[in-house]
């Protein structure tokens, strides 16, 4: 009941927040943004419900370490040669029938994955739903094309409040259903899937971009879109300064967080026991929803007031900061209160780092090349899903657990280290003016 108290309030800030502000255009009976809210938030109970049980599942048919973490490569790898694609078209056919198609690939994607009997199949469940991956970009995309610019941060403050109560409920929702078997909290994540689909088709209103006889000055997230093999267009963001420093800070907290997610439910399972016996995908689940409350608690109430008293350069290092205190102790951990004291550490610098990196990312990046730093960003996550996997898969498969979670710490040291050329160069006062959003 708790859990659902908490959606539900969340629910009914949700709309408040989208009665208080601003207006939506060119929607004419009724507001885009609850639609995609309700949307973005069962798409992430989905993805939620089997981050704590993807490896683990795919061991009961016969994968090694390193092949059930590069199913996470696998799908980042299609992601980022899709994305892009999956963009374009949508600026050509509209956003509402590739948000649709995008929709459905997960659906199936999940549907083959709780129905496999052989690990290929498990492999082409992730191929599918990877390759049709855009859900979220194209609700953003969606968001900037229906709304003002000055109401723009605040509508994207609705996604992050999805991807907060996401990471709360989804695992929960696991750890209860696995109890009915593995492949019970995927069939829930399928279903929850097909109802982003409906959501899509009758609450969501087809809008288009008005014509305009010239660009717009700010064309937002839903602007221009690069491939993943423009290499010569993407190369100017890395050479300007601070924005550089700022990019390459992203993908190695982007490393870091990569090599957890990925690896820590093979880790905790060789390494901790719950009450004589190996941790399961239920105990796994519970710890990460608790992870998943902190963040709520520091994105929802606590990281404004942060960015308005520190400033976002401070916030940045301290993030980083509490990433390699806290996968240093997860070494050679071995005892779950520490496991829950290295948990507690470390979603701080989760809860604060990536939407305090995105924020600087944006305001540093002009107005009409929003679109193209967004899809940068994304693109620095999906090759740090690629290569993190591997790497840890191959320390997980030859037992050195320690060694995997000090890998996470160092790519946290090495984004801290790079502050001199990215973070720190911010002004105290900019983040006094600008709090970040998810």
């Amino acid at each position: 009941m708790g859990i659902v108290s908490v959606a539900v309030g969340a629910l009914f800030r949700a709309r408040a927040l989208l009665e208080s502000h601003g207006k939506v255009r060119p929607v004419p009976k009724r507001s885009p943004l609850l639609p995609i809210f309700l949307i973005v938030l069962v798409d992430i109970f989905g993805l939620t419900i089997i981050i704590p049980l993807l490896s683990i599942y795919s061991e009961h048919f016969g994968a090694t370490p390193l092949q059930a973490t590069l199913l996470v490569s696998v799908y980042a790898l299609c992601q980022l040669v899709s994305a892009p694609l999956l963009g374009k078209a949508s600026d050509r056919f509209g956003r509402k029938p590739l948000l649709v198609a995008s929709q459905v690939g997960t659906f199936l994607g999940f549907l083959l994955l709780a129905r496999s009997t052989a690990l290929w199949m498990v492999y082409l469940s992730r191929v599918i739903d990877g390759a049709t991956a855009g859900n979220i970009s194209l609700a953003q995309a969606y968001i900037s094309d229906n709304t003002e610019a000055k109401d723009r941060t605040k509508s994207f403050a609705l996604i992050g409040i999805a991807f907060g109560l996401g990471f709360f409920v989804g695992p929960f929702l696991t750890g209860f259903l696995v109890h009915y078997g593995l492949s019970a909290p995927i069939y829930a994540a399928s279903a929850m899937s097909f109802a982003s689909i409906v959501c899509t088709l009758v609450l969501l209103p087809r809008a288009q971009r008005p014509p305009q006889a010239a660009p717009k000055p700010d064309v937002g997230p839903g602007g221009q879109r690069l491939a993943i093999f423009e290499w010569k267009a993407y190369a100017p963001y890395f050479t300007r300064p601070v924005l550089s420093g700022l990019l390459a800070q992203f993908f190695f907290y982007a490393l870091c967080f990569s090599t957890f997610t990925s690896g820590f439910a093979l880790f905790a399972e060789r390494r901790f026991t719950w009450e004589g016996h190996p941790v399961t995908p239920r105990e796994i689940s519970y710890l990460l929803g608790y992870v998943g409350l902190l963040g709520i608690v520091l994105q929802g109430f606590l990281i404004g007031k942060l960015v308005k008293r520190f400033g976002e350069s401070a916030l940045v290092s301290a993030g980083f900061i509490s990433l390699i205190v806290g996968y240093v102790i997860l070494g050679p951990c071995r005892d779950i209160p520490t496991l829950l004291l290295v948990s507690t550490i470390s979603s701080f610098g989760n809860g604060v780092l990536r939407p305090t990196l995105s924020s600087l990312v944006s305001q540093n990046a002009g107005p009409t090349e929003q679109g193209v730093v967004l899809g940068l960003n994304q693109g620095l996550n999906s090759i740090a899903q690629i290569l993190a996997p591997i790497l840890g898969g191959v320390l997980i498969g030859q037992s050195q657990l320690t060694l995997w979670a000090w890998v996470a710490a160092v790519a946290a040291l090495v984004g801290y280290l790079l502050a001199r050329w990215g973070s720190a160069l911010i002004p105290h006062m900019q983040g006094r003016a600008r709090t970040p959003t998810a």
